[in-house]
């Protein structure tokens, strides 16, 4: 399953405490001991025939499972089944059925096998059933936001535009709303689904199509059989208009099924997918073990992605049409890699249990980086993996849990940051620890010692203790079964006398030392020497005699370490640094160094200003970002260098930003600039963001243009005109950012709520003001108990502290109103 949902991230965004802030203490473990399924029957073989009845939103199932009794002999079997209606369960004995009883709790099926099954004798049941998913009440989690199973998109037609579709989603133990199995991640078995369809749609499942035929009128019955064991959680279908894009890797097939608009771009969306598939082989020494791999793109999919076994299900967001993939970033594309690094870690091998969620999520998080560094270099790889450390590192309340959690409230809650970032970043560490030989090598033996099976922490340890000769204890009881990371300042102090320089290093964290391998890098006459060292005390110095004054002293040299370090280096150690250390998040320091100093330190201001030069288009944004353009003397030194930046820039990404930048210069001769780059760009981000910069040139030209791209669908150009209406437009306006925001998903309106507050003060109109209100008061409740609601109440009491535009009584009261509901709703 691909990262948590836009909610999950806009809730942590708000209300996170800094990254420079301790971690909460670890606390007492929360909610009953997770034990692994106790295994009683294996599953064997699951055999489905079904269809589908769009009307009642229902799935008719015929079902034959085949299973053997695990160590003990047994006479009952018990499948989970959710919400349905059971019509009839027999034990097949050739050509014969013997009718069984049951008892059925609309949860937990029990069956009555009627004779004592010994172990490892195998048996058959069919089961007929009626799967009723929008009837049934599931609660999903951050990651995956629903439960039901089985999803009808559009079955009546109704949506103007929206495809009709089915598809199925199982992770963590929702495929048991569809049809009745054993629905824990230590059961594996295989599998053969028959969907019969309207013969206009095309299907996807599990392994091959192995059959296709007329079902009656405008119907067809297709056949998808998997010979590979894989988990419950991993079956899937879907069904719905697609086109499907095929190519070949090592003769196996590799396809990318599409909405018919966005079939003609499926190669530049998916077309690295034979790298990957190549790389990660190689790179894994396993290769990819599946017979085909499938992607398909559907519609209000309730997570990013989700890894089905041969057969990967996104969610329409990395569906894009060729102007959009002009302004695609890594972490879109990313979502791509992970998936498929699931088919290995996952899928091949599967966490025997929720608490060990770490093999399959941390593995696929570790990927994303792995193969950024592969395709794009060093730097697009460290910047990723910072990224998803930052969003670790700004939930203390993550610090927390540990990576492995035994004890927990409910399964869902094991999607989070610490089973994906942090988990990700953990494993990027060991790699730096061990070295990539080593590394990978146990990552190999690892797949090959628990092929088609489950793993746990436990078991990769022991495969990688085995090709490294070390005892990781140490390691896998520090970052998996304990919580939390080191808080440390960092002091430095040259002896001229003895000509040795002292790095001394102190953990604040609560709770435990860790133990701490790293690199300390001394630069002396431009040349870098290497001391490797590791901190065991909770206060330590570490030395290294030297010729002389070091230029530099980088501690952490590699930059994988999972902590939050504070040092007080003096400016002109992060111009050299800046100049000297080769790593993404030297530049990125030394930047942000500068940046807290550019207003008043001259130095500071050139090496700030120099990052517009820099190799890596994130670094050049970075800068763009940080400058503090209200500042004369910034605003004086910066204008030329932004401006050179804009005649020569490629990437989409900082043109954009460098456009944004320039309009806070408020310059009114730059409007020409603004207004070509509307008139004249390919990419839609590059167009939005020149809009906006029109309206802080010229409001009244920016607002004029805006119209001109109300019917627009394209989302970025979507928000620069919803951003244009929100600072200068008023309630004529009102009614495009209100329809917007409500045809818009999840994630489009989290991404308009500050536009609407920042409209707010200006609507005169009472009833146009409430009905922004009531939108954000909407949200603020909807997710309370996800702890949207203080956000949500943070940003209505903004609205009411606007200086410029100060509400009325009428609207105070409106506002305080929201407040007090959103306060008192359970």
């Amino acid at each position: 399953m691909k990262h948590l949902s836009a909610l999950s991230l806009l809730i942590l965004a708000a209300s996170a405490n800094t990254q420079g802030q301790t971690p909460t203490a670890p606390a007492e473990p929360v909610g009953p001991y997770r034990a692994s399924a106790t295994k009683i029957n294996d599953l064997v073989h699951t055999k489905l025939d079904v269809r589908f009845d769009y009307a009642k939103r229902y799935l008719y199932g015929k079902e034959w499972v085949t299973l053997k009794p695990h160590a003990y002999p047994t006479d009952s079997l018990r499948l989970d089944a959710k919400g349905m209606d059971i019509t009839s369960v027999a034990l097949v004995n050739g050509e014969q059925q013997q009718k069984l009883k049951f008892d059925y709790d609309q949860s937990n099926l029990r069956i009555n096998l009627g004779k004592s099954m010994a172990p490892g004798t195998a048996y058959t049941i069919y089961i007929e059933y009626t799967a009723k998913p929008n009837e049934l009440k599931a609660q999903g989690s951050a990651a995956i936001t629903d439960a039901k199973g089985l999803y009808f998109i559009n079955p009546d037609s109704t949506e103007k535009g929206k495809p009709v579709q089915i598809w199925t989603q199982g992770e963590t133990e929702a495929s048991s709303a569809w049809f009745p199995t054993i629905d824990r991640p230590n059961q594996k078995t295989t599998s053969e689904i028959s969907m019969t369809v309207p013969a206009k749609y095309v299907t996807l499942s599990n392994g091959a199509l192995v059959g296709q035929k007329r079902a009656g009128a405008g119907l067809r019955t297709d056949t998808w059989k998997m010979d590979m064991p894989h988990a419950p959680y991993l079956f899937m279908m879907a069904v719905g208009d697609f086109k499907i894009f095929k190519e070949t890797w090592r003769g196996k097939e590799v396809s990318y099924y599409l909405e018919p608009k966005y079939a003609p771009y499926a190669k530049q969306i998916f077309g690295n997918t034979p790298d990957m598939l190549e790389f990660f082989s190689t790179r894994l020494g396993v290769e990819f073990p599946w017979n085909k791999y499938a992607q398909i793109v559907v519609r209000d999919y309730v997570s990013g992605a989700m890894e089905n076994t041969t057969a990967t299900l996104h969610g329409d967001f990395v569906q894009m049409t060729d102007r959009e993939l002009l302004d695609r970033q890594y972490q879109n594309e990313s979502v791509i890699a992970h998936e498929l690094f699931h088919q290995w870690f996952g899928d091949y091998v599967t966490a025997e249990s929720w608490s060990n969620l770490t093999v399959n999520e941390s593995m696929a998080d570790f990927s994303e980086g792995l193969y950024a560094e592969h395709k794009y270099g060093a730097d697009a790889a460290d910047a990723h993996n910072y990224r998803n450390l930052r969003n670790y590192l700004s939930s203390p309340r993550d610090a927390a849990k540990n990576l492995v959690r035994f004890h927990y409230g409910d399964k869902e809650e094991m999607f989070d940051l610490v089973s994906y970032q942090k988990g990700g970043a953990v494993l990027d560490m060991l790699r730096t620890y061990l070295g990539d030989d080593v590394f990978f090598a146990g990552l190999q033996k690892y797949l090959k010692d628990n092929a088609l099976g489950n793993g746990e922490a436990h078991q990769m340890r022991l495969a990688m203790e085995a090709v490294s000769g070390q005892d990781l204890n140490w390691f896998y009881n520090q970052w998996y079964f304990r919580a939390g990371h080191p808080v440390v300042s960092i002091e430095y102090s040259w002896d001229a006398a003895k000509k040795v320089q002292a790095v001394t290093v102190k953990q604040t964290q609560p709770g435990e030392v860790f133990q701490l391998p790293f690199a300390i890098d001394y630069y002396v006459k431009g040349k870098a020497q290497r001391q490797r060292v590791t901190m065991t005390e909770a206060t330590q110095t570490f030395l290294m005699p030297l010729d002389s004054k070091p230029d530099l002293v980088n501690v952490d040299a590699e930059k994988t370490l999972v902590w939050q370090p504070t040092e007080n280096k003096p400016l002109a150690d992060y111009v050299y640094q800046y100049a000297h250390a080769p790593l993404y998040l030297d530049r990125r320091e030394a930047l942000l160094a500068a940046a807290k100093e550019q207003k008043t330190n001259a130095a500071a201001r050139t090496l700030l200003i120099s990052g517009l030069r820099d190799k890596f288009a994130g670094l050049r944004t970075l800068t763009l970002e940080r400058l503090d353009l209200e500042d004369k003397a910034v605003a004086k030194a910066a204008a030329p260098a932004i401006r050179k930046l804009l005649s020569s820039e490629k990437e989409t990404s900082v043109l954009g930003n460098a456009l944004v930048a320039l309009a806070k210069l408020k310059d009114k001769k730059d409007a020409k600039t603004f207004a070509k780059q509307l008139a004249d760009s390919k990419s839609y981000g590059v167009q939005g963001a020149a809009l906006q910069a029109l309206a802080l040139a010229d409001p009244s030209q920016a607002l004029a243009k805006a119209k001109a791209f109300e019917n627009n669908e394209q989302g970025a150009l979507t928000q620069a005109v919803a951003a244009v209406y929100a600072t200068a437009g008023g309630t004529a306006e009102w009614a495009y950012i209100r329809n917007k925001y409500d045809t818009a998903g999840p994630q489009g309106q989290f991404g308009m709520l500050e536009d609407i507050a920042t409209m707010l003060p200006r609507l005169q109109d009472p009833a146009a003001f409430t009905e922004g209100v009531d939108r954000i008061k909407a949200i603020g409740i909807q997710y309370k108990s996800r702890g949207a609601d203080k956000p949500m109440i943070g940003l209505l009491q903004s609205i009411a502290k606007d200086k410029d535009k100060p509400v009325s009584a009428a609207q105070q009261a409106i506002i305080d109103k929201a407040v007090t509901e959103i306060e008192q709703a359970k």
